[in-house]
């Protein structure tokens, strides 16, 4: 009896140190292999959703960011001033940035009367907010293929599982039970994981997105404001406000 103990407390022993020398990358290919070929076409949708993501965090945290405040601050002591021709300049100059566009948009037409402004503003809007907010839905849906990828790899794991223990003695169906198990669970895990990473990119980017749009809106109604009051100020009054200032 002693002797027993002793053999499988050996045995744990060298499992712990053989599993140990066992490296990182040893670990996940083996991990990958165990999980079957389901494992790979996950690994596929994986790399789709990290270029999805990437992309678009690249295109709207910093290709499309231009900070609002001192940007419509500059717009609007141009307009003020009548420099308008300096104010559709330093819209250039962020070519990229929809807010620019935009304004861009509305400073071009803002000698054609307030409707045209309007009109301008409200279609620049439209064209460029589908800009902010494609592919990020693709996301979701590539969480939900992982998932199912995985819960169906899963499921040929078990039935293998299943399979094989036909073919074994009795004492040894437990413990290929178990493994089997096991290995099938790799799926499972692995796929759960890509959906948790593809919902936190898509909150992240929905949120971004939402208030990128948000922030174009509410500049936009600010520049039609802006040129509102320029088109229609009487001189009169303006003279009237500078010597009550």
């Amino acid at each position: 009896m002693i002797l027993s103990v002793s053999e499988l407390l050996l045995d744990v022993t060298l499992a712990a140190a053989e599993g140990g020398k066992m490296g990182v990358t040893d670990s996940v290919i083996k991990f990958f292999k165990d999980g079957g070929p389901f494992m790979f076409v996950n690994l596929f949708w994986l790399a789709c959703s990290l270029a999805v993501a990437l992309e678009r965090i690249v295109t709207v945290v910093f290709r499309y960011n231009l900070p609002a405040p001192p940007f419509m601050e500059q717009i609007a002591k141009l307009v003020r001033s009548g420099n308008l021709d300096r104010a559709v300049k330093v819209c250039s100059m962020a070519p990229n940035a929809p807010l620019a566009k935009v304004i861009r948009a509305g400073l071009i037409n803002a000698n054609r009367g307030e409707i045209e402004v309007a009109k301008a503003v409200e279609e620049a809007i439209v064209e460029q907010s589908p800009h902010v907010t494609k592919r990020i839905p693709w996301l979701w849906s590539l969480a939900n293929i992982a998932t199912l990828v995985g819960l169906v790899g899963t499921i040929f794991g078990l039935i293998g599982t299943f399979q094989a223990l036909g073919n074994v003695p009795a004492e040894q169906k437990q413990v290929l039970l178990s493994d089997g198990i096991s290995k099938a669970m790799n799926n499972t895990a692995f796929a759960l994981s890509i959906a948790v990473l593809c919902i936190v990119f898509h909150l992240f980017l929905t949120s971004h997105a939402k208030g990128l749009v948000e922030s174009i809106e509410l500049n936009a109604l600010k520049l039609e404001n802006l040129l509102s009051r320029r088109g229609g100020t009487d001189p009169g009054t303006t003279e009237l406000e500078s010597r009550a200032s």
